[in-house]
């Protein structure tokens, strides 16, 4: 088991290092924002260009995993994400930051799933809610202790120089994919059949089912406030509609993720334990719903508003239940492609509301407390999908079933 946990260690660190990279430039959005010369709508454009290639990505690398296996693509991925790094870093043309924001996109599109497939398959499937949940705490955890300090960096250096530390860490990461992860036993070792009959029975598989699908527009909708509040735009919102300092914006904008990182542990352990998901994602879905409204647009000071933001982070880490509920009673061998999938769908929300909500935003004339209405509006939406979402138990959580089988 010492190899299994060793690849859960560093794929998780690397879902760390792309969530960084992920919401860095939120950090110093003003900043960034005027050193290229772009409007709020504008910036969120360059921001969601990591998006408009890590969403649609997601599919292909599903496919990959479970057809060659995770190692080498772990490997190209954060590379890349570490080099579009420092490319955005090193350039003054807003051309060649984009194309550096889409690359880290690309090297980014690996991590999550790439994580989520070496869990399915080294470890025993009634572990899976739990240490998926445990990938993303170590992500959450990792950006919420991280963006203070990188907020306090770049307060002292500016952000190109600590963006420039960043990428450099990423190489880092590199080294320890090539010389310490391992690939587990699974059915992308002893494939039988060929690349395009593989993606074609695998599409087959997962289009072809409608609660996928339902379940997919369920977490984008219950993870839109990861993406467009905690990664980009809250700091803004809370710097300008309640007059925070720069600084105290930034810590009570980690404390999303610290409380993600709790809830994710907390309803992954809980939904393997009674054998259970879907109550505790429409649950989860109306409490984050309450929390940043009440964030939103009921009169706090900073620490109260760092509870609120707390509790929304801590019932939307729920949200990762979705892919527990997505993946049982699937073909083992389309698990990466059914997970990918989801996460597809999840990121894309990314695309739309991180522009919209700086389009919002401009039109109000730079109102964000209106402007990010659309955040309890869509956790609102996605408690209602959810009830209608079939309910499945898988066996290895019925009464009497043997545990500890590994998933193979």
């Amino acid at each position: 088991m010492r190899k299994a946990w060793l690849a859960f260690a560093i794929a998780s660190g690397f879902f760390l290092f792309e969530f960084v990279t992920r919401v860095e430039p939120s950090l110093d959005a003003q900043a960034i924002g005027s050193f290229f010369h772009l409007s709020n709508s504008g910036f969120g454009t360059l921001s969601s260009l990591f998006f408009w290639v890590y969403a649609p990505m997601q599919i292909i690398v599903g496919l990959l995993l479970d057809r060659f296996g995770a190692r080498r693509f772990l490997l190209l991925g954060s590379f890349c994400c570490a080099a579009g790094t420092l490319m955005f870093a090193a350039t003054n043309l807003v051309g060649v930051a984009g194309a550096g924001r889409m690359l880290t996109g690309f090297g980014a599109s690996f991590a999550f799933v790439g994580a989520l497939w070496l869990v399915n398959h080294w470890f025993a499937p009634e572990r899976f809610a739990l240490l998926s949940g445990g990938v993303n705490a170590v992500g959450m955890i990792g950006v919420a202790a991280g963006a203070v300090g990188l907020s306090d960096a770049v307060t002292d250096f500016g952000w190109r120089p600590v963006f420039l530390v960043t990428g450099a860490a990423g190489l880092l990461l590199v080294l320890l994919i090539y010389f310490f992860l391992h690939e587990p036993a699974s059915p992308a070792a002893a494939a039988q059949t060929g690349p395009v009959e593989h993606v074609r029975d695998s599409l087959k598989t997962v289009l072809g089912d409608g609660r996928v699908w339902a379940l997919s527009l369920v977490g984008l909708l219950y993870y839109m406030p990861v993406n467009v509040y905690g990664g980009l735009w809250g700091t803004t919102e809370l710097v300008r509609n309640h007059h925070f300092t720069t600084v105290a914006a930034e810590t009570d904008v980690s404390m999303i993720f610290w409380g993600m990182a709790l809830g994710s542990v907390a309803g992954g352990w809980f939904s393997d334990r009674i054998g259970h998901r879907k109550y505790l994602v429409l649950g989860g879905a109306v409490l984050t719903t309450c929390a940043y409204g009440a964030a939103l647009y009921l009169p706090a000071s900073a620490l109260g508003e760092g509870v609120l933001l707390l509790a929304a982070g801590f019932f939307g880490g729920f949200q990762m239940l979705t892919f527990a509920m997505a993946k049982e009673g699937q073909d083992n061998r389309v698990v990466g492609t059914v997970v990918a999938f989801v996460n597809m769908v999840g990121i894309a929300g990314a695309l739309i509301f991180q522009p919209l909500v700086g389009y919002l935003a401009d039109r109000l004339g730079g109102n964000f407390e209106l402007a990010l209405m659309t955040v309890p509006a869509c956790t609102a939406a996605a408690a209602l999908i959810v009830l209608f979402v079939p309910k499945y138990r898988h066996p290895h959580h019925m009464p009497g079933a043997r545990r500890g089988s590994p998933a193979v």
